[in-house]
């Protein structure tokens, strides 16, 4: 993390190849991702879904989940009319977030 603001549920991470990803908390179980780069940021992105037991959703349509059984848990909205991405490594969402 390099930069934080509490006041507005935000964070700045940068890894270390100087990739950096906004993140935003809005509820308790909601956070956004933003502007994010490739390289190292998405596997600090794939080990945080890994640590929350999160999923990816991508504008567009696209869920990423970190493993098939994962689909059954899924809201009825992300189930119907989503394509779904198994991708638990940051490799595999770089590669989903480009198919999308």
């Amino acid at each position: 993390m390099t930069a934080r603001d509490p006041e507005h549920g935000s964070l700045q991470l940068t890894a270390g190849d100087g990739g950096q990803a906004d993140v935003y908390t809005s509820t308790d179980t909601n956070i956004t991702i933003s502007r994010c780069s490739v390289g190292e940021i998405v596997d600090v992105i794939a080990d945080l879904l890994k640590r929350l037991g999160a999923l990816l959703v991508l504008p567009g349509g696209t869920v990423i989940l970190q493993r098939a059984a994962d689909r059954a848990h899924l809201p009825q909205d992300l189930k119907d009319g989503w394509s779904h991405v198994v991708a638990p490594t940051g490799e595999e969402i770089a590669e989903a977030i480009r198919m999308s």
